[in-house]
């Protein structure tokens, strides 16, 4: 997966049901780019970010959904997770776009069962990532540990260098009081410095994580602080 929020590429050339569609992915956090035609897709493929999802009508005007397709398995060196959306509803029809892609769904649909099918890719695309490298999750959250990246289900949170490092430093002791002193020495690397700048950082991961009724990071007056260890649900390395 990519930064930010998954970007879904929709290529439809009907443009009330190509809007519709945007609109829905939108309002659930997701970045959706319109083409009408497969050749404006294929253009936009060499020159931006990879879409996570590709979103791909098969009667379209010019280069048909097969052609693009095969086009973009010959192509270019990306391999994004193609859901066809097509009124073509032949045994024949289903079986060869499933040759190429990964789900196949028959016109017409509703709006929100075609958004849960994309989320329902996305995560399995998360899954897949998150299982090629060390990962620790608490509640919704999953920390990427070799990516150095927090992700709230399928959205990156935000969090500056130090804020990461803290955070991971806290989650791999989970359980454990660790003053401010021993988190300035391991995270900072000197053993001399302002340790009220732990304050400061541990501050700003309550305000950026949340999980409901629970409290993340609690403070053990006099001693230091501690990573709530039952919130702690999976840790893997592949």
């Amino acid at each position: 997966m990519n930064n930010s929020n998954p970007v879904i590429y929709v290529i439809e050339d009907e443009e009330c049901l190509s809007k519709l569609i945007c609109l829905y992915l939108e309002k659930s956090d997701m970045e959706a780019k319109a083409f009408y035609d497969a050749e404006s897709a294929l253009e936009a493929l060499k020159n931006n970010r990879a879409p996570d999802i590709i979103l791909l009508d098969l009667n379209l005007p010019g280069v048909s959904g097969f052609d693009f397709l095969k086009q973009l398995k010959e192509n270019t060196e990306i391999s994004p997770t193609v859901i066809i959306t097509s009124a073509r509803d032949s045994d024949e029809d289903i079986i060869h776009g499933l040759e190429y892609a990964d789900d196949f769904i028959t016109k017409p649909f509703s709006p929100n069962v075609l958004v849960a099918r994309v989320k329902a890719a996305i995560r399995r695309q998360l899954s897949a990532n998150a299982k090629a490298e060390e990962s620790i999750q608490f509640g919704e959250y999953t920390i990427l540990l070799n990516s150095c990246v927090l992700k709230k289900g399928m959205t990156k949170i935000p969090l500056s260098q130090k804020e990461y490092d803290v955070l991971e430093y806290l989650v791999k002791n989970a359980g454990k009081i660790i003053s401010p002193e021993q988190i300035y020495q391991s995270v900072w690397k000197v053993t001399y410095g302002d340790v009220t700048a732990v304050a400061v950082y541990i501050q700003r991961l309550r305000k950026k994580i949340r999980v409901d009724n629970e409290e993340i990071i609690k403070t053990e007056f006099g001693k230091g602080y501690v990573f709530n260890e039952n919130l702690i649900s999976g840790k893997f390395q592949a």
